[in-house]
């Protein structure tokens, strides 16, 4: 469910827009609301399982940092109802995830793997 200032991804390359307006906002529960329940969530050595978890990395994220710069969005790879997704920021990191099309069209991500820093 999402209420109307939380409007699903319709696809899946939306999720990466959707979070960096969700995030510059401070909107916790709106970045929340791009997972699954039982979503899966990694950042280095943090690991965030299901909604109440990722609550809780976004709301430390949030109160340290308040500014997120806009990910180039690459395109996504799909298979049916599953979608790999990726953005690479402006300082190359990378971020890497698996959505899931759900029951009303919208997208939602399963598992998010953030910050993959290239190397060199």
């Amino acid at each position: 469910m999402s209420s109307p200032d939380h409007e699903p991804a319709r696809e899946p390359q939306d999720l990466a827009g959707l979070f960096n307006a969700r995030a510059n906002a401070g909107d916790v529960e709106g970045l929340v609301a791009l997972y699954e329940p039982d979503a899966v969530l990694a950042a280095g050595d943090v690991v965030a399982r299901g909604h109440a978890e990722i609550r809780a990395f976004y709301t430390d994220l949030l109160s340290r940092r308040s500014d997120f710069p806009a990910a180039e969005v690459l395109p996504p790879i799909r298979n049916g109802a599953l979608a790999m997704t990726f953005a690479r920021l402006p300082n190359g990191t990378i971020s890497a995830e698996v959505a899931r099309e759900q029951s009303d069209g919208g997208w939602r991500w399963v598992i998010d793997q953030l910050k993959i820093k290239p190397k060199g």
